[in-house]
C-alpha cells in the first residue's frame, strides 16, 4: 500500500520553508454544502483540529485550481496545503532539457510565449485568428501550436506561467491568451515562475513532500534530433532525481506509456519498483471499464509484469448499485484482486457538481447534484476502493480529508 511505503527514509535535503499547513475556507465551504449525515457530521468535527501535510493528498500539477500550472507559485501553495506528493510534468525542449509542462506542446495555452514576438515565430503553428462568416458565426477557431521543443531551456526560462486556457473567438494574440474558465481565477497569474525539472526536485524537497513526475508522451518524432531514444528520455528523468541524491522509494514516476513504465522496472528497478501505470485506455472506443474482456492487458498480466500501481481517473473506479448508491466498479475491484495498488485523478478539476460534474463523474453523474458530493466520493474512494492516493487541483481539500480521518 502506497500510504504505508511513502513513509519510508527521509531525503536529506535543506529544511522545509514552513511546517504549518493553512488549509483555507474551501474545505468548510464543501462541508456545508454536503447533504445531512455521518460524513458530513464526522468531518464537520475536524474543524478545529491542526492538520498536518499527507501523502494521501497529492498536488496535481501543484495547486492548479488559482495558480499557474507547474510554476513555483503553484508547487509552494500545494504543499502550503498540505500536499504530501507533488507532481511535476515531465517534457523537453529543443535542446533536450528537462522542463515542467503538462504537455511538450502547450506553450501556446500556459504560457505568454505568443507575447514574444521572437519566439512565437519559433511555434510549431503560429497564432492564427478565429474567422467569422457574414453572420457572426465562427467559421474557424483562433489557434497556435508551441512547443517546449521549439525553443532552447534559456528561451523556455524567460516565459512567465499562466492559467491554462485559450480563446477560441479571439481575433488578437492578447485575446486568445485569455479564456481563463469561470471556475479558476486570474488573480495569481502575473507572471507564474516556470520550473525545469531539477529546479522542481530542488524546490519539492525544500517544501518537505515527496515527487511523482509524468513522463510526458513527446509530440515530436522520437528519436528526436535523430538520437534522443524514448528510452534515454525515460532515463534521463530518473538520472536527475539519482544527480540530487533522492532516494528512489520518494519518487513514483508515472506514465500513460506503459512501456516507459516497464522500462524503469527492468533498467531501474529501484526507481521501478514503484513506478505508476497511469491508465488512460478510456480514449479507447473498445475499452469498458465494466468489461474485462476489453481491457488489454488485464489487472493480473499488468502484475505478473512487475506493475505495483495502477492510475486511473475516478469515474473508472466507481459506478452506481440499483439504489443510486456510489459503489466500487468492476475495474476497482479486479485492480484490488491482482494486488495492484490504485492512485487516481483529479478532484477539484471540474466546475461545478450541480451541473454534473462532467469528465471525472461521468459514472455517477445521477448522483451528484452539488459540490459536496465529492466529499461522498472521495469517501467510496478511500473506503471502498481503498485507493492510495488522489491528485487534486486544490490539495486542502484532500489534506482536510486525510487528517480528519486518520490517513
Amino acid at each position: 500500500m502506497l500510504r504505508r511505503i511513502l513513509g519510508l527514509g527521509a531525503l536529506l535535503v535543506a529544511p522545509t520553508l514552513f511546517a504549518d499547513v493553512q488549509i483555507g475556507p474551501r474545505p468548510y465551504y464543501l462541508i456545508d454544502d454536503m447533504e445531512e449525515g455521518w460524513l458530513k457530521s464526522t468531518l464537520d468535527s475536524c474543524r478545529d483540529m491542526p492538520m498536518e501535510k499527507s501523502d494521501f493528498s497529492i498536488g496535481h500539477r501543484g495547486a492548479a485550481l488559482q495558480f499557474p500550472e507547474h510554476t513555483r507559485e503553484s508547487y509552494v501553495a500545494a504543499a502550503r496545503m498540505g500536499a504530501g506528493i507533488i507532481e511535476c510534468d515531465v517534457t523537453f525542449t529543443k535542446d533536450r532539457q528537462l522542463v515542467c509542462r503538462h504537455s511538450q506542446c502547450d506553450l501556446h495555452t500556459t504560457t505568454d510565449i505568443l507575447a514574444h514576438p521572437e519566439l512565437a515565430a519559433k511555434c510549431t503553428q503560429p497564432f492564427s485568428p478565429a474567422e467569422f462568416d457574414e453572420n457572426g458565426n465562427r467559421t474557424k477557431a483562433a489557434s497556435a501550436v508551441c512547443c517546449t521543443s521549439d525553443i532552447t531551456l534559456n528561451e523556455f526560462k524567460s516565459l512567465c506561467g499562466k492559467m491554462d486556457a485559450s480563446n477560441p473567438d479571439a481575433l488578437t494574440v492578447d485575446e486568445y491568451m485569455g479564456g481563463t474558465a469561470n471556475y479558476r481565477t486570474d488573480l495569481y497569474a502575473t507572471c507564474g515562475t516556470v520550473m525545469t525539472h531539477r529546479e522542481s526536485i530542488a524546490l519539492i524537497s525544500s517544501l518537505g513532500a515527496k515527487f511523482t513526475p509524468e513522463l510526458k508522451e513527446p509530440s515530436v518524432t522520437m528519436p528526436f534530433q535523430g538520437d534522443y531514444t524514448q528510452q534515454a528520455y525515460a532515463q534521463q528523468m530518473i538520472d536527475e532525481y539519482k544527480s540530487l541524491g533522492v532516494r528512489p522509494e520518494r519518487v513514483f514516476a508515472q506514465s500513460f506509456n506503459l512501456d516507459d513504465v516497464l522500462f524503469w522496472i527492468a533498467a531501474d528497478p529501484a526507481f521501478g519498483r514503484q513506478a505508476v501505470y497511469l491508465d488512460g485506455r478510456d480514449s479507447d472506443a473498445s475499452f469498458d471499464p465494466s468489461k474485462p474482456a476489453t481491457w488489454s492487458p488485464s489487472m493480473q498480466q499488468l502484475a505478473d509484469r512487475g506493475v505495483k500501481y495502477i492510475a486511473p481517473p475516478t469515474w473508472m473506479l466507481v459506478t452506481l448499485d440499483g439504489d443510486g448508491k456510489i459503489v466500487p466498479s468492476v475495474y476497482a475491484g479486479q485492480a484490488k484482486s491482482a494486488g495492484l495498488g490504485i492512485i487516481t485523478w483529479t478532484l477539484e478539476r471540474s466546475g461545478l457538481l450541480k451541473d454534473g460534474g462532467g469528465y471525472y463523474y461521468q459514472s455517477i453523474t445521477d448522483a451528484i447534484d452539488n459540490d459536496g458530493d465529492m466529499y461522498e466520493l472521495l469517501d467510496v474512494l478511500t473506503w471502498d476502493v481503498g485507493i492510495d492516493g488522489i491528485f487534486s487541483d486544490w490539495p486542502a481539500t484532500v489534506t482536510y480529508y486525510a487528517n480528519c480521518m486518520g490517513l
